[in-house]
């Protein structure tokens, strides 16, 4: 993963590729806000940080500009204000954080691995749907639609559908179900599954005793998918 930075302090941005280099990170470093927003495209960061007082085009008209078109990774300020309305002003333009300086390089790292940590499991999760033939697994609202039309699923439904879907095509067994649904410390019987999917059989196939797209794979599991 890449860190970038736009910083007119060569200290600084010596500071910054030292954490995201020990971090295990690809960095790169511009002067200022103008020539991020002529490389960021070129170089694809996973994570941003802005210096707010640059030269020619400060790091709040950069993050406008940037989430302005679109962009969704993290950003991170660097200011050596700390005031209250100046914060404001870089959470309002689009920022993920903002960190005064001076600070520690390991409390820049700690934040780094925190923001890439919650984008990627936002990332996911944004995924809006899975669609196999007739059926549509609505990731984001937790809704299941079947030839157009909404079915209602208990959460559990939702969750052993769902599971199944994002592991389209691939056998899934009966324990990694349980422990998926119900966790590590569930102490029912795995043929409990067996229940739950006779139910969203009933409610995604045309024929649930002659099942298409949720298939059972004797003796192991379950398979979902057309393919």
């Amino acid at each position: 993963m890449k860190i970038m930075l736009a910083d007119d302090e060569p200290s600084m941005r010596k500071i910054v590729r030292l954490t995201a280099e020990d971090g295990g990170y690809e960095f790169c470093a511009v002067n200022d806000g103008a020539q991020l927003l002529d490389t960021i495209d070129v170089e694809k960061p996973d994570l941003l940080i802005l210096d707010v007082m640059m030269p020619r085009i400060d790091g709040f008209q950069v993050c406008s500009r940037l989430r302005e078109r679109g962009l969704r990774i993290p950003i991170i300020f660097l200011s050596a204000k700390g005031d209250i309305v100046d914060k404001g002003v870089g959470f309002s333009v689009g920022a993920d954080d903002y960190l005064v300086k001076p600070f520690s390089p390991e409390e820049l790292l700690m934040r780094i691995n925190a923001h890439l940590r919650q984008f990627e499991r936002a990332s996911k999760m944004a995924l809006h749907s899975i669609q196999e033939g007739d059926v549509e697994i609505d990731l984001s609202r937790f809704r299941v639609l079947c030839r157009g039309a909404e079915v209602p699923f208990t959460p559990k439904e939702f969750q052993v559908l769902s599971y199944l879907a994002q592991h389209r095509n691939e056998v899934v067994t009966r324990e990694q179900l349980t422990q998926e649904v119900w966790g590590d410390h569930y102490c029912g019987e795995t043929s409990s599954i067996a229940v739950f999917i006779r139910k969203i059989r009933e409610k995604i196939e045309a024929d649930p005793s002659h099942p298409c797209l949720l298939r059972t794979v004797r003796n192991i599991g379950y398979i979902f998918g057309l393919g």
